[in-house]
């Protein structure tokens, strides 16, 4: 059921994330039924060992679906990844599902070949993610350094290449490679870095072709 304000209910998101991640995860249902059920099995046998089945096993249905939801939630975050692998855009849909304080701003620059660069600001500095092969996008991010640092020139700017080739950090990792990077900044610098950046924000840049990731958030979401 829908909610008020248009969009989908709890559940609904839940049976679509379920879909989605069965794509490309065929076992996931046996897998959460065998974790359930297994649980369940465990907590009866200590019940019946310490002749205290009535209160055991609704312990075990409890501990049972927790640990369902949670492998659930990793493994449909797995297969949002998996699904999105080697798009054009890629490495923003992940980035977007960054929490409060983090501010992306998506394909800032951009080659022939769809390789770009995705900006990150947050309390690290300045943050510039590639998308394609080592041997392509170095030389990218170094221009764009050099372009960012003529407009915030005291800002911490950390180049981070995301992908599959030795150096570089898988799509899994990018968020929690992004979150780990020293802080420099506080709250309110942050808001004045983003203001100086507007400017490069504002340049266009052409968008490579096709469909552009969705967010693999309605996948994280379904974690706790």
């Amino acid at each position: 059921m829908a909610r008020k304000d248009g969009s989908p209910g709890r559940l609904k998101q839940i049976r679509e994330t379920y879909k989605l991640t069965k794509k490309t995860d065929p076992r996931i249902g046996w897998v959460l039924l065998g974790i359930f059920v297994g649980i369940i099995a465990v907590f009866s046998i200590v019940g019946v060992l310490l002749g205290m089945v009535f209160f055991f096993v609704p312990i075990g249905v409890a501990f049972g679906l927790l640990a369902a939801v949670i492998i659930f939630g990793r493994r449909a975050e797995r297969s949002a990844y998996a699904q999105i692998e080697g798009q054009p855009g890629a490495a923003a849909a992940v980035l977007k599902s960054l929490k409060s304080g983090w501010f992306v701003t998506p394909a800032i620059a951009m080659n022939k070949n769809q390789d770009v660069i995705h900006r990150v600001l947050g309390r690290p500095g300045v943050i510039l993610v590639s998308e394609g092969p080592s041997s392509r996008v170095t030389q990218m991010l170094a221009n764009e350094r050099k372009k960012t640092t003529r407009f915030v020139p005291d800002i911490n700017i950390i180049e981070i290449q995301s992908g599959n080739d030795e150096g570089q950090i898988p799509l899994a990792k990018l968020n929690t490679k992004v979150r780990k990077q020293k802080r420099t900044l506080k709250p309110g610098q942050v808001t004045e870095v983003r203001k100086r950046l507007e400017a490069l924000s504002n340049q266009p840049v052409s968008a490579p072709k096709g469909p552009m990731p969705k967010s693999v958030r309605s996948a994280r979401g379904q974690r706790g």
